[in-house]
């Protein structure tokens, strides 16, 4: 994806419901991206591309929640997507920005420096 004039790679990840207060088996996060056995019934993140969220934007199935959890020197230099909420950190921000509905579509992307 280009955005003014540099190239970004995004990672677009669809939020995880978690419930229960059982004890948190470890985590593996080859199952947690959808990895693994293919179990369908294992809720976990999907790692989708900037056409994938277009689709979904598209699908006339309901919002699309979009979080920008870049940094604000990040989104200086590539910019942000159009409607996307900024968070204040990628990991500790005020989760009253979510929606009330628990079955939402959120999408959450960041720049992948790895």
């Amino acid at each position: 994806m280009y955005y003014k004039g540099g190239k970004i790679a995004m990672i677009l990840i669809a939020g995880l419901a978690l419930g229960g207060a059982s004890p948190a088996p470890a985590l593996d996060l080859g199952k947690l991206l959808g990895y693994g056995d293919q179990d369908p019934t294992l809720e976990t993140f999907k790692l989708i591309h900037v056409h994938d969220l277009k689709a979904l934007m598209s699908d006339g199935k309901g919002a699309v929640y979009i979080y920008d959890a870049n940094v604000a020197s990040t989104r200086t230099q590539f910019g942000v997507i159009p409607g996307a909420t900024l968070l204040t950190s990628d990991d500790k921000y005020d989760t009253a920005i979510l929606p009330q509905d628990k079955h939402s579509r959120l999408v959450f992307y960041c720049a992948n420096w790895l």
